[in-house]
């Protein structure tokens, strides 16, 4: 093969070279997104579902940005500094492999060597710049940006679970991104990739996204889309796999407050929603009301509350809590029964009050007070921010809003039923 014919190949054909690659199933549409990361000048933004291989790509136009413009200088921005390396590891082993090596040979007639080789810095001995700066940088979004310019800055899921969570979240995450913006050189270029996760989110100050949902790509049989969306809440299965977010008017609850100090729920009381089986979830929920604020640690297991106990009352202890309350409707008592058994203060009760009245009427209603604190599962909070109605999973927002009602305070009880 001569120069023309590699040249050609990587720039018209980049799937055909990640074949030999091993990555074997990057398609057709995937070879369109590698040569627009190549080639393109305008910034961009790409929203592909979970699974689609939009980072295997990304790892692709990386390496052959590295090669065929060596003497541009690239940032790759992702969540953590954990997540770059993950990607910047495969960058590396694309270059170390033999057909990479191959196509350097018939391009420039030299080996390929890695001359900076670090777990988030990629440098060769292809560029012949003088900056100093490594062809390829990669930093978590906390990273200091300071003094730093690049040609080139790709951003892959900075968005993430945690923008869907937190307002705090989401307003550090687009911070980031309007300061990548001074860090861009003239003439330079910010590709996006990721999925959204909030309509607030940082998407909204991206270029509008070329969307590829799992209805577009095909890679996805529907069998397979069933058992995830069986799997996962409505407003999830939309973010990952539709791209789109759940209509307002289906959401309940809001920008969660989290990661107050753990003492601010010691010496409460625990609630404990069993799981019996199927698919079920046992929720724990440690809680104290100080000062017209509920405080909330929360747990959440997917399995039979048996299984959860001895960890129940670890946690118990761990909060020096009081009582555990238990509903009695599903099991006649048992776990209450048990928990006695080894020294807990169990106490029971009969629940009369529809599910979907009380999560809406006690939790809701007293949303703006509720405080979780430091070390509560990421999964309990998100399906409570995940409930509706025809929610699947709502064991998290049951217990949560049975341990709100256990703390109304006597005004707000002559608003509202307490029924223990």
């Amino acid at each position: 093969m001569d120069r023309k014919q590699a040249v050609d190949l990587l720039l018209t054909n980049p799937v055909k070279f990640a074949h030999t690659l091993g990555l074997t199933k990057l398609t057709d549409f995937h070879n369109t997104w590698i040569v627009d990361m190549v080639k393109g000048s305008e910034d961009k933004t790409l929203q592909g579902h979970r699974g689609s291989y939009k980072t295997t790509c990304l790892s692709v136009a990386l390496a052959l940005i590295i090669i065929l413009l060596p003497n541009l200088r690239i940032l790759f921005m992702r969540k953590t500094d954990d997540d770059v390396k993950e990607v910047v590891k495969q960058v590396k082993k694309i270059l170390e492999d033999g057909h990479t090596r191959y196509f350097v040979q018939c391009i420039y007639g030299v080996d390929l060597r890695l001359t900076v080789s670090s777990a988030t810095e990629i440098s060769t001995n292809l560029t012949s710049d003088i900056r100093g700066t490594s062809q390829l940088c990669g930093m978590g979004i906390s990273s200091s940006l300071t003094g730093k310019h690049f040609d080139r800055i790709f951003t892959d899921d900075i968005v993430n679970l945690k923008d869907r969570a937190s307002k705090a979240e989401r307003d550090h995450t687009k911070a980031v991104y309007q300061e990548l913006q001074n860090v861009k050189n003239r003439g330079g270029r910010i590709y996006n990739t990721g999925t959204p996760w909030h309509k607030e989110d940082c998407f909204t100050l991206m270029p509008n996204p070329e969307k590829w949902d799992y209805k577009r790509t095909g890679l996805i049989d529907e069998a397979e889309i069933e058992e995830i969306r069986q799997r996962m809440t409505a407003s999830l299965f939309a973010a990952n796999y539709e791209l789109r977010h759940i209509a307002a008017e289906d959401v309940i609850f809001f920008d969660p407050v989290k990661d107050a100090d753990p003492s601010l729920v010691e010496q409460g009381d625990c609630h404990v929603d069993a799981a019996y089986g199927g698919e079920d979830y046992t929720a724990l929920t440690v809680f104290k009301k100080r000062g017209g604020k509920y405080y909330l640690f929360g747990k959440l297991w997917r399995k039979h509350v048996d299984d959860c106990i001895p960890e129940i009352c670890e946690i118990r202890a761990r909060f020096a809590a009081g009582r555990i309350y238990c509903e009695d409707n599903g099991d006649k008592g048992y776990l209450a029964k048990d928990l006695r058994k080894r020294g807990e203060r169990a106490v029971t009760y009969h629940e009369s009050m529809n599910k979907y009245v009380k999560i809406t009427s006690y939790l809701k209603n007293v949303w703006p007070d509720v405080i979780f604190v430091e070390g509560t599962d990421e999964e309990y909070i998100n399906q409570i921010c995940d409930y509706n109605e025809n929610a699947e999973h709502d064991d998290a927002p049951d217990s949560a809003a049975s341990a709100v009602r256990r703390v109304w305070n006597k005004n707000e009880s002559e608003k509202l039923p307490l029924l223990w």
